[in-house]
């Protein structure tokens, strides 16, 4: 699980009274109480920590921000996930951009049609520590034969030719925009998930909090439409993520827009002949998350 934040102006982890303080935006924060510490890490990309808590379970900070917590994952990867391959009906391959704690990936692969999930993540000690230490999560998902973990630049991938048109469905859980994490934002990176897609693919995109991140919805549609001949918005709610609504984007290489009354009907047929075991996702959920908000619906370019 990733997020598109504006950097904190200071996050730290209070030893003295064993909090995890996280400042995102000027004039808020949270805090969690800390359990135990299971790992704390310097990757050669940033710093990895692990740790259980009081209220939201065990949670991973990258950098001090918040990335998962196996408590409300699943209000982030389902959506992500499921509402896009409901709706297509037909995915077979499938890319996530990021995602190295496999949350993503383990939903994907429960679509018994998939025939292949590729996660490309530039960080390797993301993905090992996640593999020891969030199995709740990701355990089917490193044993399944159709999942393969690259360990690699996700913007080098999608450059590939060997990436060429190869994708039902692209997931970018990507990190924030600042580091290496800037090469998957911005109009070069969406013109290489277009090049990757099949005709008809879809590309999903967490787009930050509205309350407190307005520009970047308007910023990433403006965006996606200089490439995609359709794309639009949705919402979830993550409690992790601060801010009340999260913004998901999506972007389709011809196929049909999502959310459309024909879409949602035909992903609840699909949703129920699949028998899909969900925590967060169901038809009406579904539904529910094209409703915006007037003042997000105001953002929408």
């Amino acid at each position: 699980m990733a997020r598109s934040q504006p950097q904190p102006t200071k996050t730290k982890a209070d030893k003295a009274s064993a909090l995890q303080v996280e400042r995102l935006h000027k004039g808020y924060a949270q805090s969690m109480e800390i359990t135990k510490v299971l790992a704390d890490e310097k990757s050669k990309f940033q710093h990895i920590r692990i740790f259980d808590t009081v209220a939201n379970g065990r949670v991973m900070t990258l950098d001090d921000i918040v990335q998962i917590t196996s408590r409300d994952e699943s209000a982030y990867a389902d959506m992500l996930t499921h509402l896009p391959m409901l709706e297509h009906g037909k995915v077979e391959r499938v890319m996530i951009v990021g995602g190295g704690d496999l949350s993503i990936a383990d939903e994907a692969l429960k679509h018994k049609g998939v025939k292949e999930v590729v996660l490309v993540d530039i960080d390797g000690d993301v993905i090992r520590l996640c593999k020891k230490l969030f199995g709740g999560v990701n355990a089917k998902a490193f044993k399944d034969k159709r999942m393969t973990v690259e360990v690699a630049d996700a913007f080098e991938y999608l450059g590939r030719k060997s990436s060429k048109n190869r994708f039902d469905l692209i997931i970018a859980d990507r990190p924030d925009p600042v580091g290496p994490g800037k090469a998957l934002f911005g109009e070069t990176f969406y013109d290489r998930v277009k090049g990757a897609l099949k005709p008809g693919g879809y590309a999903t995109f967490q787009t930050g909090v509205p309350f407190y991140q307005p520009w970047e919805i308007t910023e990433a549609l403006q965006e996606l439409a200089r490439f995609f001949p359709s794309c639009g918005l949705y919402l979830t709610v993550v409690p992790t993520y601060i801010g009340g609504f999260m913004a998901l984007s999506w972007a389709t290489k011809g196929g049909k827009p999502l959310g459309t009354e024909k879409g949602i009907k035909r992903a609840a047929k699909a949703f129920k002949k699949a028998r899909l075991k969900t925590e967060y996702y169901n038809p009406a959920v579904h539904a529910a998350a094209f409703a915006l908000p007037n003042w997000i619906a105001k953002l929408v370019p």
